[in-house]
């Protein structure tokens, strides 16, 4: 009898703790309970708990912990002062399946907050455990550790390289090829999180033979796994020539181009920006591109998408028609200045308008044809107005007016140039206009005639006489294409001269009378 007395003291005690435990874990998942659990001690109360001898009570307490710890950095930060770490890792290699989970969700739920925190992970000797933890059978405990390893690898090159160091990428390379979704997917992940922040760290990742399992994923249906593969490899090629070159070589063209047109807004700006990635480093890859079709389905992204979304898209039509002249009438004859132009007028964030204004530039900077094209949009008077906008971002107003710059250093379409003679422009832009006309005017009689009869010259007088005017030397050269007579005509003080002239006749005539 007393035996049974005692045991049922202990199983009610048993009860009493995984009740706790249970309940404190649920609680943790609202957020508006999370400052009551804090005052009312709930680490302290769940430190111990780690430790107990049922293996359910202890999965729930890491449970509550890393769902505490993942509400805010304080949290984390008391998770670590606590000395909660070295039980949870000691815990890593020890335990069942489920509470191996548990302890990595919350080694995850500290290490994402800050690099600090990472690193506190990293001292407390988890990596070796979490490695060791991408080889188990069970793929929801490889899954909760490569989730982690992500965390940490995701916040600078140092922690990264400690992951590289402790031996994971080649671990995360074979948990891309596991039957799983949710793994292959965490672990594209974690694997974009190292090679992100330096070449050696993505040379890493290659060597590992990532490239050649993730390349293949490009064509999968999940939309989740896509995204992933796909920012994977953008950042792998994002470094240099040879690993675009990598990346290219694992035959990704032109099965990355199919994604631009895939449902997921995210799956296509990932898609967009692994092209952007290849093509901004040499005038063959861009070419690459070019042949395998690229262009036209950049074009329909941009016109189809909006938003930060669109920004990839914008920026790799630059690139690949800064390189030359034949690859910037192919983005000309895709009807790439359109889908440019709408978006320079729609978008509403300055960082979008400075890109397409600096895209508009590489495109319309190479010959007279091409800066005719993009002036024939009309898009000229769009980028000047930013320009002169004193609500426009520095960066927006100097990519306007560089891409001013380059366009009209190459137009000779003098109706486009007559046009902006007539519009009230900064005077910095108007004195590159002017200088233009003169060119032009230099080695095109008909023009000079045109110019007359549109006003252009009349205008140009006006300026050069204006208090204080900068323009007086690009005036003189247009003016040199015209004799002195019709100069003088066309200038405001002509009429004045004149009436001068007429009075100092009268003058004379009434004195010799």
């Amino acid at each position: 009898m007393a035996t049974r007395a005692v045991l049922q003291t202990f199983e009610r005690y048993q009860k009493e703790r995984v009740a706790f435990v249970s309940a404190v874990a649920e609680m943790a998942k609202n957020p508006q309970n999370i400052e009551a659990l804090q005052q009312a001690g709930s680490m302290a109360l769940l430190r111990p708990l780690l430790l107990d001898n049922v293996p359910s009570i202890q999965q729930s307490a890491a449970l509550a912990l890393g769902r505490l710890a993942n509400y805010s950095d304080d949290l984390a930060e008391a998770v670590v002062q606590n000395e909660i770490l070295p039980q949870l890792v000691y815990s890593l290699s020890e335990q069942n399946r489920f509470y191996k989970q548990a302890a990595a969700f919350c080694l995850r739920a500290v290490a994402k907050h800050s690099p600090e925190l990472a690193q506190a992970v990293i001292d407390s000797g988890s990596l070796d455990s979490l490695v060791t933890c991408l080889e188990e059978f069970d793929p929801g405990v490889k899954e909760a550790a490569a989730w982690t390893l992500g965390y940490i690898a995701g916040h600078n090159a140092e922690l990264a390289q400690q992951v590289v160091d402790a031996g994971a990428v080649p671990l995360l390379v074979l948990c891309v090829q596991e039957p799983e979704l949710s793994l292959k997917r965490i672990a594209a992940s974690s694997l974009s999180d190292i090679a992100k922040h330096t070449p050696e760290l993505a040379q890493a990742v290659v060597d590992a033979g990532a490239v050649a399992y993730l390349a293949p994923l490009v064509i999968n249906q999940d939309a989740k796994l896509k995204r992933q593969v796909c920012c994977a490899l953008s950042q792998i090629a994002k470094h240099s020539v040879d690993l675009a070159e990598v990346v290219v070589g694992a035959e990704i063209f032109p099965k990355i181009l199919t994604c631009l047109k895939f449902p997921d807004e995210f799956v296509k700006k990932h898609s967009a920006t692994v092209v952007r990635e290849i093509c901004k480093h040499t005038p063959e890859l861009a070419q690459l591109v070019v042949g395998n079709g690229g262009v036209g389905a950049l074009v329909d992204y941009v016109g189809e998408s909006s938003g930060n979304n669109r920004l990839p898209g914008i920026m790799a039509l630059g690139y690949i028609a800064a390189f030359s002249e034949t690859l910037a009438l192919s983005v000309i004859a895709e009807k790439a200045l359109p889908p440019l132009v709408a978006a320079l007028a729609e978008e509403t964030e300055d960082h979008l308008k400075s890109a397409t204004a600096w895209t508009l530039g590489q495109i319309g900077r190479h010959t007279p044809d091409h800066a005719k094209a993009v002036s024939d949009t009309g898009v000229l008077a769009s980028l000047v107005s930013l320009e002169a906008d004193n609500a426009s971002s520095e960066d927006l107003r100097t990519k306007c007016r560089r891409a001013l710059k380059s366009i009209i250093g190459k137009l000779t379409h003098l109706p486009a140039l007559d046009a902006l003679v007539h519009r009230p422009l900064p005077e910095g832009v108007m004195k590159m206009v002017l200088e233009q006309v003169g060119k032009v005017l230099a080695n095109d009689p008909s023009g000079r005639s045109a110019f007359v009869h549109s006003g252009g010259l009349a205008a140009v007088q006006q300026m050069a006489e204006a208090p204080g005017s900068k323009l007086k030397e690009a005036v003189e050269i247009i003016n040199s294409c015209y004799p002195e007579e019709i100069v003088k005509y066309y200038s405001p003080s002509y009429s004045q001269q004149l009436l001068e002239k007429l009075e100092s006749l009268t003058t004379g005539q009434q004195v010799t009378y």
